[in-house]
């Protein structure tokens, strides 16, 4: 090829993926994904927003994803996310819901849904705590109890795919997605050796020979840079932001601490002059009870004495009246 194409580039992955011509291509990656998840193997699919050639070279073309739908009526959406934000689960969720529900109108029966599955390929990490490349999400109860099988989402982490052996077809393709833009198209590693691969890697060789379509390529690298490069800033001043209001939690943390020592401070204070003035109280009482108790011993001397005085005074002869 002239040029290295990457083929997690949104445009190249829609032509992958969502292109009339390589329609085969598509089945075969929904077959690999899902594998033993449905019934049976998809053979024919519907896509329902083929990719554009003349539309995404005039920089018309907004939407990335594909959506196809089989034969049966079951619903598949696929897209490529190389840039994580804080709401991409929601909007994940979101997505998938909404194109669950767009299936009936207004008085139509649920018995026309669907199952639908949205298949996500991820160039970052949104997993930290799972080292699984593959994520499955459906609704479950905690006994793994499906609560309807009507598909559901499934997330795919370039970041931490990592296989030297390819061993089903879903590796073969994440192999591809991870490893294609480093590959000669002329001497083609051995795994890279089937008809899907080979028609995946024309694809990229279209993009890379064409002059108008690697130009046009190009502006999109070039925008998803600028993406990665706002995104970037946008995380480390949020990481400022975030640092700023911890250390402003540290500070009245710590201003909380110290009013609160000193608030103990003054009560065991508060509580030691309390004790002061109960013992000087209870000093004072004593003093008190010794002095009434002296007061009583004193008391009870002197009416002593005045008995004594009177048994004395009774004691003593009456002088003799005169004459006798």
């Amino acid at each position: 090829m002239r040029h290295p194409i990457d083929p997690k580039v949104d445009c190249v992955f829609k032509a992958l993926l969502g292109a009339e011509s390589n329609r085969d291509l598509l089945i075969h990656f929904l077959n690999a994904i899902l594998g033993a998840e449905l019934p049976r193997p998809i053979t024919v699919v519907e896509i329902q927003n083929p990719y554009n050639e003349k539309e995404f070279l005039d920089d018309k073309l907004t939407v990335v994803d594909v959506k196809a739908r089989d034969a049966t009526g079951q619903i598949y959406q696929v897209e490529i996310q190389l840039l994580n934000h804080r709401d991409l689960p929601a909007r994940i969720l979101y997505g998938w819901a909404d194109l669950y529900s767009a299936q009936i109108k207004e008085g139509e029966s649920y018995r026309k849904l669907r199952p639908t599955y949205a298949i996500w390929l991820l160039g970052q990490t949104l997993l930290a705590d799972d080292p699984d490349y593959a994520h499955e999400f459906r609704l479950r109860d905690p006994y793994g109890r499906v609560f309807l099988d009507h598909g559901g989402i499934w997330l795919l982490e370039l970041s931490k795919f990592a296989a030297d052996a390819v061993e089903t077809e879903q590796q073969r393709w994440l192999k591809f997605f991870t490893e294609a833009e480093r590959l000669d198209a002329d001497a083609l590693p051995a795994w890279m050796q089937t008809q899907e691969m080979r028609r995946a890697m024309n694809t990229l060789k279209a993009f890379s020979e064409k002059e108008h379509a690697y130009h046009a390529y190009q502006a999109r690298q070039d925008y998803l840079r600028e993406q990665q490069s706002i995104q970037l800033e946008f995380d480390d001043l949020r990481a400022e932001v975030e640092q700023a209001r911890a250390e402003a939690e540290h500070a009245r943390a710590d201003a909380e601490h110290e009013r609160a020592a000193k608030e103990q401070e003054r009560a065991a204070k508060e509580q030691a002059q309390a004790d002061a003035e109960q013992e000087r109280a209870a000093i004072a009482q004593e003093r008190a009870a010794k002095e009434q108790e002296r007061a009583a011993k004193d008391e009870a001397l002197a009416e002593n004495e005045r008995l004594k005085r009177l048994l004395a005074d009774k004691s003593e002869p009456s002088d003799p009246e005169p004459g006798q």
